[in-house]
């Protein structure tokens, strides 16, 4: 008996999106925690007097928007993805969103020490796709199989016609 929580396996449309689950969760975690603890570490400093040196209302913004700065790197680490179609693979990364199509994928590897996939181009770079973390455990290891899968039926279909 499997529930949704603990089924590793990939899900059954080979055109869903690709997105890390461990990763994912603790970014956007992370996130709200950055926000609270930065806001209420703003207001929780002593305020300035004449006797003694304290925070001014510009240090709590400042502290308040380095806590926003935080969150937001974080959010975007959390919202990293990569989605299949039948033309090709838009891939978006912590710093980069970059499309290919299925031609210009030669390999995808998920070997070695390497905390994600990563895919063999064409013209010989080889690009992250961080959106399948070893951290996910089996579920990663489906996923990968499942992009490797749909290489392998979009550059036999490619070839044969």
């Amino acid at each position: 008996m499997s529930s949704a929580s603990t089924d590793h396996r990939a899900p059954s449309d080979p055109y869903a999106v690709f997105r890390p689950r461990a990763g994912r969760r603790v970014a956007a975690a992370m996130s709200v925690l950055s926000i609270v603890v930065f806001t209420g570490g703003a207001f929780s400093m002593p305020s300035v007097s004449s006797a003694a040196a304290g925070w001014s209302v510009s240090d709590r913004l400042l502290l308040t928007c380095c806590g926003l700065v935080v969150a937001a790197a974080l959010w975007r680490f959390a919202s990293i993805r990569a989605v299949p179609s039948t033309s090709g693979l838009v891939i978006r990364n912590l710093l980069t969103t970059r499309s290919l199509q299925w031609a210009q994928i030669v390999r995808v590897q998920f070997g070695g020490g390497a905390p994600w996939v990563s895919v063999d181009l064409d013209d010989t770079d080889t690009l992250a796709i961080m959106a399948i973390q070893r951290a996910d455990g089996g579920f990663g290891r489906a996923e990968a199989a499942r992009l490797s899968a749909l290489v392998q039926v979009h550059s036999g279909s490619q070839t044969a016609g």
